[in-house]
């Protein structure tokens, strides 16, 4: 079946090669093609947990646990780590690593990435979590790591699970608490990025200049 390339095969043929173990025959194939209608196709697929697909008709142990691992491999390639000291340039650069991440993440997470006074890569990490529709963030938390690790300045992000990157109004209060704060603590806030499988918003792009201005002039 992968003699013509992995690319020419539709996405039940892929997931049959993945869940058959290789060997893909007819019971295999249609096994996959019945999985994804009943799960919503790649997207539920991609969502689901391994508990959800053992509780399919005909998906023992071997086959939820050979798609979830495919399905995380493929996640991970595509968000591949930032490298230390990586310069972080613009909104997409967030948005290229941190979407495939939280792109089937049931729960808002809030991830900060802590850079240097170059905006190079610290380090990053996610800083709450919450539930399908919120996650409550507590500037002084927030800032309290970013100082601890030695941050000059810090992009926000977090995602929306229902998929529409579009910031809600807490969004929006939020981030003009996070830049107050972090004026008062000399950690530059450059952009609060919103990603969901939709695409992502760059608040510092769409509602303020100033975090794009700080982006484009460090040294």
């Amino acid at each position: 079946m992968l003699l013509h390339g992995p690319g020419a095969l539709s996405d039940a043929e892929l997931l049959a090669v993945v869940i058959g173990s290789g060997a893909v025959g007819r019971n295999v194939l249609e096994l996959a093609h019945e999985l994804l209608g009943r799960i919503g196709g790649l997207a539920g697929l991609g969502r689901a947990s391994l508990s959800e697909l053992l509780g399919q008709r005909g998906v023992g142990s071997a086959r939820a646990a050979a798609a979830v691992a495919a399905i995380e491999l493929g996640r991970r390639a595509v968000a591949a780590r930032p490298a230390r000291g990586r310069r972080i340039g613009s909104a997409s650069d967030v948005s290229d690593y941190l979407r495939a991440r939280l792109g089937a993440v049931q729960v808002e997470e809030f991830w900060a990435l802590a850079l240097d006074a170059r905006h190079r890569i610290l380090w990053e990490a996610c800083l709450a979590r919450g539930s399908l529709t919120g996650v409550d963030v507590h500037p002084r938390d927030v800032f309290r790591s970013l100082i601890r690790g030695g941050a000059a300045a810090v992009i926000f992000c977090h995602n929306h699970p229902s998929g529409d990157p579009s910031p809600s109004q807490q969004d929006l209060e939020l981030t003009a608490r996070l830049r107050d704060v972090g004026d008062l603590c000399g950690i530059a806030v450059l952009d609060h990025v919103v990603v969901g499988s939709d695409g992502f918003t760059s608040l510092a792009q769409d509602y303020w200049t100033r975090g794009r201005q700080l982006l484009q002039s460090a040294p």
